[in-house]
């Protein structure tokens, strides 16, 4: 059961996501929470993938999620906006510890399936992100020192892939893929595999 907390300030929001992932048979809304209560909310229940809005009145998402990132285990997080997506703020977004940037007007089916390539540990944006140009947006970074196998890795983080999946596409266990990962992480200096996928763009190990 993939658990979930939805925060948004518009209450019809909160209602709508929370109605259409309440039908799928395995993820299970904790709860939803309007912006100023948000930490406290996630903090209180602990769920796998919260939904939050990047633009709330009184808090700014990029702020809250900033402080969800400090939590003991922390969820993913994909950032809500009902603007067509803007590449710098995905980028801010993704360099603050997002896993996700989604538009409100997602369709219900892909939805659930963000929710559950989420708490798989992919990254996930909506159609109109282009990551081409997310990625372009970083080039400076040296790389550090990679196998064949960790660069076929980093690739395949890129692509919004899970463990299981990048382990299934280059012929290894799912635990040797985390394995992988949490060096690859140590060796960017980074916490989360969006920054990762950043962080290998800037080195210019996503081109070609």
């Amino acid at each position: 059961m993939t658990t979930v907390v939805i925060v948004d300030d518009e209450t019809l929001v909160r209602y709508g996501f929370e109605l259409i992932l309440g039908a799928a048979a395995d993820i299970e809304v904790l709860a939803t929470s309007g912006d100023v209560d948000a930490v406290e909310t996630v903090r209180r229940h602990r769920p796998d993938v919260v939904l939050l809005d990047v633009r709330m009145p009184r808090v700014n998402g990029l702020q809250v999620l900033a402080l969800l990132r400090e939590l003991p285990e922390p969820p993913a997080v994909a950032m809500l906006t009902t603007f067509d997506t803007d590449t710098q703020v995905v980028a801010e977004a993704m360099d603050a510890g997002a896993a996700g940037f989604l538009l409100k007007d997602t369709d219900p089916e892909s939805l659930a399936e963000y929710v559950r390539a989420l708490a798989r540990g992919g990254i996930v944006l909506a159609p109109g992100v282009d990551r081409t140009r997310l990625f372009a947006l970083r080039r400076s970074a040296v790389p550090p020192e990679l196998s064949d196998r960790e660069h076929a890795v980093v690739r395949l983080v890129a692509e919004g892939a899970s463990n299981p999946e990048i382990g299934q596409r280059i012929g290894v266990s799912t635990g040797t893929v985390k394995e992988d990962v949490r060096a690859l992480l140590a060796a960017f200096g980074v916490t989360t595999r969006v920054q990762l996928a950043l962080r290998a763009a800037e080195a210019g190990l996503l081109d070609g």
